[in-house]
């Protein structure tokens, strides 16, 4: 099971030596799955502790004076890094006190005397401390003072471009799932429990599990042809989703994602889904009342089957 930790300060986490890679993991597409691989093959060579140290709130949203779309939650992160071979996650809390620590600070609270690490590895653009200040050169440096090596992981390639998380987003927010897949190493999913909503899509005959995003902001928005799992089961129910804000109704501060399973019958309130996005069928749009939204919402679970491989007469029948 992978120990997580959250503080900079504290007792040595891998007193035998760690093997560290440092990032802030976004999505954990298949560059960081390839980053996350060589830790885990050089800690069983070495007998060192493979380690990852990220960050939450991530870094680019902490300066953002805007939300900022992540690609995963922070449950999704830790169970990618547990699933990766990870034994040791240094989830440090991105805030003032973090920011204002110098790149030599960091390396020597937090690599040497926290991880005591003897290898560690980061990404060619890899910059930290106080204003990004340091970078792969300063490791380098310190590491050969202070017992570590560092190492810069080489980029991974799909089609002759880098796999990045700003390309993955970029897709998604395009709708182009099938695109984004082999830059993730797997479909586009969103995890959370289900909780109580008002009920509205029931008496339109469109009865929706609610997953409530609240803080976090998806590059995804819209109307959906969509799969899911529940539990731990793979994502095979078919079904529609909206992701947004619902402006006709209740239009709420945050984005909520309400799904409707097709054909399903039962109770899901508190249950853990998994919702994996195979399609996009348009956008959210506001309709001149719930007439007009139900005849869009019969349409949209026809376009869901067909997109699934459905029958959309069945919706009919």
């Amino acid at each position: 099971m992978m120990r997580l930790s959250r503080d900079v300060a504290g007792p040595c986490l891998a007193p035998g030596g760690s093997v560290v890679a440092v990032g802030a993991f976004d999505g954990l597409h298949r560059g960081h799955q390839a980053l996350l691989a060589q830790v885990r093959e050089r800690a069983q060579i070495s007998g060192w502790t493979p380690t990852v140290v990220s960050f939450e709130p991530l870094p680019r949203a902490f300066f953002s004076p805007v939300p900022v779309p992540r690609l995963s939650g922070v449950r999704e992160k830790l169970k990618g890094f547990a699933a990766a071979g990870i034994e040791q996650a240094l989830l440090l809390r991105f805030n003032k006190a973090l920011t204002a620590m110098s790149a030599e600070d960091f390396v020597q609270r937090v690599l040497v005397e926290r991880l005591a690490a003897r290898e560690v590895w980061v990404g060619g653009d890899f910059r930290f401390g106080h204003k990004r200040a340091g970078d792969v050169a300063l490791l380098e440096t310190m590491g050969a003072a202070c017992g570590f090596e560092a190492h810069v992981m080489a980029p991974v390639l799909l089609e002759g471009e880098r796999v990045s998380a700003t390309r993955v987003r970029s897709l998604l927010a395009a709708g182009q799932f099938g695109a984004a897949e082999p830059l993730l190493g797997r479909p586009f999913v969103i995890e959370g429990k289900v909780e109580y909503g008002n009920q509205l899509g029931r008496t339109l005959g469109f009865p929706t599990a609610n997953i409530h995003l609240r803080e976090r902001v998806t590059p995804v928005q819209g109307i959906f042809a969509v799969r899911v799992g529940l539990g731990e089961s793979e994502c095979s129910w078919p079904g529609v989703a909206s992701l947004g804000v619902r402006p006709t109704v209740n239009e709420v501060a945050e984005p909520l994602l309400e799904v409707h399973l097709f054909d399903f019958d039962g109770d899901l309130y508190g249950r853990r889904m998994a919702v994996e996005f195979v399609a996009k069928l348009r956008d959210e749009q506001k309709f001149d009342g719930l007439e007009a939204l139900t005849a869009q919402m019969n349409r949209d679970a026809r376009e869901a089957r067909a997109a699934l491989g459905m029958n959309p007469r069945l919706a009919e029948a």
